[in-house]
């Protein structure tokens, strides 16, 4: 077993408690055009996830654990995506980030038009670069002048 990181009891609960939060954040995410949250919201409680991985196992278990560039990429992705998203409602609508999409039946999960796709872009832009700010801070050494 990986020697880093906290107790047993804290790796056991953030064993069992992780896909839980998880699976939450995903939750706020796709009902956020319903009940109050979104993409912003969901974000950051993926994020937490992540973080509380981190923090109870260590830098080296997560860094095998998750695939760091692979969250760069869809860190980077996100934010190409919702420019995309724009750029068809200004030449579907007429204007940036434009509804193109059908606004669906009143209080159903697919009911909002573009709402949705932006909060789910939203979700996944916000969760990798608030877990890759800390992943970078975590790994920066500070020296006693407090020189990087």
């Amino acid at each position: 077993m990986n020697n880093h990181g906290m107790t047993l009891i804290v790796k056991t609960v953030t064993r069992i408690t992780v896909w839980m939060i998880l699976l939450y954040g995903f939750y706020i995410i796709l009902h956020g055009h319903l009940t109050p949250g979104g993409g912003f919201a969901g974000g950051v409680i993926i994020a937490l996830a992540f973080l509380n991985v981190l923090l109870a196992y260590g830098r080296k278990f997560t860094q095998e654990w998750l695939n760091i560039h692979l969250l760069e990429t869809v860190e980077s992705l996100s934010a190409l995506l919702f420019v995309v998203m724009g750029v068809i409602g200004v030449v579907i609508g007429g204007s940036f980030l434009a509804n193109f999409l059908s606004k669906g039946a009143l209080f159903h999960l697919v009911s909002a038009g573009t709402i949705l796709p932006l909060n789910i872009i939203i979700g996944f832009k916000v969760a990798m670069s608030l877990f890759l700010v800390v992943w970078v801070l975590a790994g920066v050494k500070m020296s006693k002048g407090g020189e990087a």
